[in-house]
């Protein structure tokens, strides 16, 4: 099945050096961090951070476009605390994501369908979907 793309943005960065002693930077300036392994005393972030903050922040806007397309009413309160775990096997290193979604005064089983829903349409678990193992948890 062909689908008809629409490009709606492009981000841009790049880095110098490693999750051990890099820097990020955004073509625009917005970003511009130090990378460190986190094992290390070096301040600075590391990829499975970024990768956590990006995914639950696309989540929690997919989760609020299918409310609004619902006509759900959504908390301003929602959160999604993410955890991203950097393992390994024999074919090298292996990540695992698990979101915990907080939906303030919704019923559960409405917050499990749009949960549903938000996976469905997110980027991150589209693009993860197979390769990552991901666990959504109400809380």
């Amino acid at each position: 099945m062909n689908r008809t793309m629409h490009l709606i943005y492009t981000a841009i960065t790049e880095t110098t050096g490693g999750r051990k002693n890099g820097v990020a930077r955004s073509s625009d300036g917005v970003l511009d961090i130090r990378l460190s392994d986190p094992a290390s005393d070096r301040i600075g972030t590391n990829p499975e951070q970024l990768m956590a903050a990006a995914w639950s922040a696309s989540f929690a806007s997919s989760v609020a476009k299918v409310a609004r397309e619902s006509a759900v009413n959504l908390s301003s309160d929602v959160k999604i605390h993410t955890e991203v775990d950097l393992s390994s096997d024999e074919e090298g290193s292996v990540l695992g994501v698990r979101l915990f979604v907080h939906l303030p005064g919704l019923e559960r089983a409405l917050a499990s369908t749009l949960i549903d829903e938000a996976q469905r349409i997110c980027p991150f678990p589209k693009a993860t979907r197979g390769n990552v193992q991901v666990v959504f948890e109400i809380i």
